[in-house]
């Protein structure tokens, strides 16, 4: 009987953790116009529409691209839990003087955005700059209710 209740706490826990990761998914895709040239991860960005979609659920890479398909990059993140769900999807950046740099994704009705991980270049400019974040409406295309 003890076996059982550890190898039934040992699934819980399991399934617990399996979940965690989907919590900050995109079901689809999710877009947005940038205003003005921005960094994600170490890409340079023009101006312009952009998608955002996550190729392969099991990782924690998300790929941006321009509607043109002529900019793209793959960029880490992690899942930045929040205490309420959040009320609209966005994408947020974190400007350093005069640059911007991708900073979260956030869908709306989810408890957790998509934090970008920040680059090396990102990392340099928050030393030399206090940070400025802004946000920009985003809309995620595809999902289910």
């Amino acid at each position: 009987m003890n076996t059982m209740k550890k190898q039934f706490v040992l699934v819980g826990l399991l399934s617990v953790l399996y979940a965690i990761p989907t919590m900050a998914q995109i079901n689809n895709k999710v877009t947005f116009d940038a205003p003005s040239a921005f960094y994600a991860g170490n890409a340079k960005m023009p101006a312009g529409s952009y998608t955002v979609t996550q190729p392969n659920l099991d990782d924690n890479l998300l790929l941006i691209e321009d509607a043109s398909g002529s900019h793209s990059v793959f960029v880490e993140y992690v899942v930045a839990p929040s205490n309420t769900p959040y009320p609209q999807t966005d994408v947020t950046f974190n400007k350093y003087g005069t640059v911007d740099f991708l900073g979260a994704i956030a869908i709306q009705g989810r408890n957790s955005a998509m934090q970008i991980l920040p680059s090396k270049a990102e990392q340099n400019a928050a030393k030399a700059a206090d940070t400025e974040k802004h946000s920009l409406s985003a809309r995620n295309i595809g999902e289910t209710k």
